[in-house]
């Protein structure tokens, strides 16, 4: 059995954006996978016996190198997510290249995104394969901010000409009529979570661009009635919280050569009677649909930050 792998580095920049800080990122490493990681000179050691460790750290390695080529500085997060989709048993063996494979390019963005979790990869493709793709998952994993960073992506890549954003206006503890100001002001704050993905993804000038040019717009669920979206990007956000007749209007308003995304998290219902969320409704009577797409986040998949899953699973343990 081999005791581990030696890569040899010929340029000093390569190894050290691969090592990080002090050599962080191998202690990253070391921390996933198991075994000894040693850099002396232009060399970086793993020690193990375990055969599928290595073919992991090998993996790993590989990925990490070409990121440092392509410009990027992989950080803990990054190296975390990248030993989450790597096989960790011979009968788990599979290509660990849905990670690079799964990353998102949007012209004139900040970074590229990668998947944090397999889930988050299928989640991805899921998103490129089919017309329409339902996610469903907990707070913090990622649906809202994949969507966008997917819709994006097309929509500057000039895939699709326009994109629609929407959410269903409902309140959880607070009545719309009483928020201040006029109609538009009322909303923007239902909306602003949309927003706030958008700017982490890009430059305002670019949002305020896309407004300008009326290839982007925001809208409650409600405005989408009558209407036909054709050649565009839809993103239905909060499902969870669409009645039956609004989520079947919703998607009925779904035109040629339109692609929609629908996210929602089932644990968070704010309507009177949750046995009447459309999104329960949709899962229940559409799994079976040909050429539609069910993605599922659990959290496990909470990317946001490591104690919102402490606190999903408090949430969780309590209610069981």
């Amino acid at each position: 059995m081999d005791d581990g792998i030696t890569i040899a580095f010929d340029n000093k920049e390569l190894l050290s954006g691969v090592c990080g800080a002090n050599d962080g990122n191998l202690r990253v490493i070391e921390g996933s996978l198991g075994g000894f990681i040693t850099a002396r000179g232009n060399e970086i050691h793993f020690e193990s016996r375990d055969e599928i460790g290595i073919k992991r750290f090998r993996t790993m390695m590989d990925n990490l190198i070409t990121a440092v080529k392509e410009g990027e500085q992989p950080s803990a997060d990054y190296i975390r997510a990248l030993a989450e989709g790597m096989p960790k048993s011979a009968s788990e063996e599979k290509d660990s290249s849905y990670f690079r494979d799964s990353m998102i390019q949007i012209p004139h963005g900040f970074n590229r995104v990668y998947p944090r979790t397999r889930n988050q990869a299928e989640y991805i493709q899921g998103m490129r394969e089919n017309d329409i793709c339902f996610c469903i998952g907990p707070a913090g994993t990622g649906k809202t901010f994949l969507a966008i960073a997917h819709a994006l992506q097309m929509m500057l890549s000039k895939k699709t000409r326009k994109l629609v954003l929407t959410r269903p206006v409902v309140e959880a503890g607070e009545n719309l009529g009483f928020l201040p100001g006029d109609l538009a002001q009322k909303i923007d704050p239902y909306l602003k979570p949309l927003y706030d993905a958008m700017e982490s993804l890009i430059p305002y000038d670019v949002i305020n661009r896309m407004e300008e040019t009326r290839s982007i717009e925001i809208a409650p669920l409600a405005y989408m009635r009558g209407r036909s979206l054709n050649d565009c990007m839809v993103i239905l956000d909060e499902a969870q919280n669409t009645t039956k007749e609004q989520m079947k209007m919703f998607l009925t308003r779904i035109g040629s050569g339109t692609r929609a995304i629908i996210t929602g998290d089932t644990t968070q219902i704010d309507l009177p009677r949750k046995n009447e969320s459309g999104l329960l409704h949709a899962l229940e009577i559409l799994r079976e649909v040909e050429g539609l797409n069910f993605s599922f986040l659990h959290t496990g998949d909470v990317a946001r930050n490591p104690l919102i899953k402490k606190i999903i699973q408090a949430y969780d343990e309590r209610e069981k």
